[in-house]
């Protein structure tokens, strides 16, 4: 007869899950119903030829289009408009470290030069060949598994879950979270998606938020522009999730779990153990343990027969990023310099011309301002000048044919006032107020480059000064 195990050991073993997963903040019986509820795909069936596993843990995130879930009210106030494409809207790969530390995503465009490997059409029943096409479309034609073969072949990187979410899912995510803060220096209006968004932070919600990460007419960047938002609304989202007691509290976390899974789609194998093995690793994060990139890009707008404009990916460079995923190394550097992020712009500094006039009473302000200024890359005139008139806030002057080049310097200077003035010319006058609060470091982000780099989250989310 099988010897019972004594009560004490039945005790200890009971009191040690429930610490382990109060120590995740999360209750095994809150995760095990969210599992029940995640609609199920086989994104790896039948798949032979795989690459070899390497270390951590690797999500191929799929955003689809998914409007034809969208409310008639929520179509027309968010500009949803038209008929859903059934098609990858968004593609990422979130590598997870395996001390569960660092999250690395990485950008996959849309239009990426892909080919399609050779398959069985489950509908007709033909053998079908490798073809080109563009890797969005890889959905289209063959959902989840054709996707993910598509991607495994072009990075050699094992993809370990699949996870899908659709307009739905993401709106209420955000809402649940009480909203995501967004900054900007640059008004963001783009006709096509609706947005509409003035110089500064805001709190966007679910569908002003999916206003954001959808926008591609903005600039001439089109989705490689959208991808750098994108990153940074995640960066975003895991500040907030982070920060706002989520990941500690079990109710909270089912409920935000709950707006997600509720209207996603993820493989047979991702259930309860790995939405506890994330919990955990959410607990310890904070949007410095994530890192951002976008595929080097070689080629941009390369031609294919029947496929047409594409983007063809630098096989150098990105077999050296996928190697990096493979063997679980930071795309970052360990010592990188801590402290306050670099704000983005997206006007070079070495392009603005800026004079720097003291408004205060403290003697020698406009010529340390002039000097950090010059420092970060603005090209002062090297001659600060007293204001004519006492200033209370720092005020910046400038011509409105050159609104783009005023608002990349008011992201240097925290707690600045604009103030059009037609006819100025090129040169751009900072008036040092009695409120000056210093100047921050800015990096120029060019949204039409292809060749991204790598940024942690702490350096795209909203600074305190914001």
């Amino acid at each position: 007869m099988r010897r019972r195990r004594p009560r004490w050991a039945v005790r200890a073993m009971t009191t040690l899950s429930v610490v382990v997963l109060a120590s995740a903040g999360i209750g095994h019986a809150v995760v095990t119903s969210l599992d029940a509820g995640i609609a199920r795909v086989d994104a790896f069936k039948d798949m032979k030829n795989r690459p070899q596993p390497g270390h951590g843990m690797n999500i191929l995130l799929v955003g689809t289009d998914g409007r034809d879930k969208i409310t008639e009210p929520q179509r027309r106030a968010f500009h949803l408009g038209g008929q859903p494409c059934h098609c990858t809207d968004t593609m990422m790969i979130v590598h997870i470290s395996a001390d569960r530390e660092r999250a690395t995503v990485v950008s996959l465009p849309r239009d990426s030069y892909a080919l399609a490997p050779a398959r069985l059409d489950q509908t007709t029943g033909r053998q079908l060949g490798p073809h080109p096409l563009k890797l969005n479309a890889a959905y289209a034609e063959g959902g989840p598994q054709l996707t993910v073969r598509t991607v495994e072949d072009m990075t050699r990187v094992k993809i370990d879950h699949y996870l899908e979410v659709d307009f739905t899912s993401f709106m209420r995510t955000v809402d649940v979270l009480g909203g995501v803060r967004i900054c900007t220096a640059t008004p963001l209006k783009d006709t096509y998606s609706g947005l509409d968004l003035a110089p500064g932070t805001h709190t966007l919600l679910g569908g002003q938020a999916l206003q954001y990460v959808r926008s591609r007419h903005l600039d001439g960047a089109s989705d490689l522009g959208r991808m750098k938002r994108q990153q940074r609304f995640l960066a975003a989202l895991i500040e907030k999730a982070t920060s706002s007691g989520v990941l500690l509290n079990p109710m909270r976390f089912r409920d935000v779990t709950r707006a997600v899974l509720g209207s996603v789609r993820a493989d047979k194998g991702f259930g309860t153990d790995e939405l506890l093995d994330l919990g955990r690793a959410m607990r310890n994060f904070s949007p410095s343990s994530s890192e951002f990139t976008t595929v080097p890009i070689g080629q941009m707008h390369y031609q294919v027969k029947g496929v047409g404009e594409t983007l063809k990916w630098d096989p150098a460079r990105s077999a050296r990023l996928f190697a990096a995923l493979r063997d679980d190394k930071p795309l970052t550097a360990a010592h990188r310099a801590a402290g306050p992020a670099a704000a983005p712009v997206e006007v070079d500094p070495r392009q603005i011309r800026v004079q720097v006039a003291n408004g205060t009473t403290t003697s020698g302000l406009a010529k340390r301002i002039d000097t950090e200024l010059a420092a970060t890359g603005f090209a002062t005139t090297r001659r600060p000048v007293t204001a004519p008139a006492r200033s209370a806030a720092t005020l910046i002057t400038y011509d409105p044919r050159w609104d783009r080049s005023a608002h990349a310097l008011a992201a240097a200077l925290p707690g600045s006032e604009l103030r059009a003035a037609p006819g100025q010319g090129p040169v751009l006058t900072v008036t040092a107020g009695a409120g000056f609060r210093g100047v921050r470091a800015v990096r120029f982000e060019d949204p039409g480059r292809p060749d991204q780099s790598v940024v942690r989250g702490n350096e795209v989310v909203c600074s305190g000064d914001a």
